[in-house]
């Protein structure tokens, strides 16, 4: 599988980003508008925030979704029985999150927003016209003020061997979304599966931006972009004694947007979180 990985300043960056959209569900972005040591500056801060006691302070609200979710209910990935071994924050505008910390990740949530819309914006010009008459409305437009769009810290602990039978970081899943912007990690470990089932790793240069397809975008298309399988996998050697921090920003059309004949965006989120066991 060939995950492309395009200069965002090229003169066919839109172009070959799109195509490898389409083909593989995923593409990286290099030279991008976010600069990395903003990213850092995040994945330290909020390091600290999770080897503290005060996390457990904004312990998460079931109905609205936002605060800090604790190991004890981590994900279950759809098809799965075991949960991740993670520890996350949920964070959206109207939502809690650390007071000293707010200016610093709202920052970045603005950022990383803009950017996926523009984004929005390439896969819309670059689809075929049978697909774009699937829209229901421009791809930007769907989530033009959205206050569903997500931004989840995850903190992935060191190993320590005690580990569940069968748990990994993040099991094999597909994102719910309309698209996902993640920046990469400070540990390498996430991987997509191929038609084939093989599992490749995905360009993880520290710097780089990682832009995959979600459920949403891949409804409302008929399927030309896949929201294609991934996972975080165990670390081996060394670095299980290392955590990893992620960052990836779920982008959420509003509620009323029409994915097709069969779902809105909000009957499509209340499906897959009930599927998950978050919301009853």
């Amino acid at each position: 599988m060939n995950v492309l990985t395009v200069d965002y300043t090229a003169s066919d960056a839109a172009e070959r980003f799109v195509e490898s959209l389409h083909k593989t569900g995923f593409g990286v972005l290099t030279n991008h508008p976010i600069a990395k040591e903003k990213v850092q500056a995040i994945y330290d801060t909020w390091y600290d925030f999770f080897m503290s006691e005060a996390k457990h302070d904004l312990l998460f609200n079931p109905e609205t979704q936002d605060g800090y979710f604790p190991p004890s209910v981590s994900e279950v990935a759809k098809g799965h029985s075991v949960k991740d071994i993670k520890e996350y924050f949920h964070i959206y505008p109207w939502g809690r999150m650390p007071e000293h910390l707010k200016v610093q990740v709202m920052e970045y949530y603005d950022l990383a927003n803009g950017l996926a819309q523009e984004l929005l914006g390439w896969i819309e010009e670059h689809a075929p016209s049978d697909v774009k008459a699937k829209f229901t409305q421009s791809l930007p437009s769907m989530v033009k003020g959205s206050e569903g769009t997500l931004l989840r810290v995850l903190h992935y602990p060191p190993m320590t061997g005690e580990e569940e039978p069968g748990a990994i970081r993040a099991a094999a899943h597909g994102d719910i979304n309309l698209l996902t912007v993640l920046p990469a990690a400070n540990e390498p470990g996430l991987q997509v599966v191929a038609n084939d089932g093989s599992w490749y790793d995905v360009p993880c240069d520290f710097g780089n931006i990682i832009i995959n397809i979600g459920d949403m975008l891949q409804e409302a298309s008929g399927g030309y972009y896949p929201s294609t399988i991934h996972r975080v996998i165990n670390p081996t050697g060394g670095r299980t004694e290392h955590s990893r921090i992620s960052l990836p920003l779920f982008l959420h059309p509003n509620p009323e947007v029409v994915l097709s004949d069969r779902y809105t965006a909000d009957s499509y989120l209340e499906e897959r979180l009930r599927e998950l066991g978050v919301k009853k």
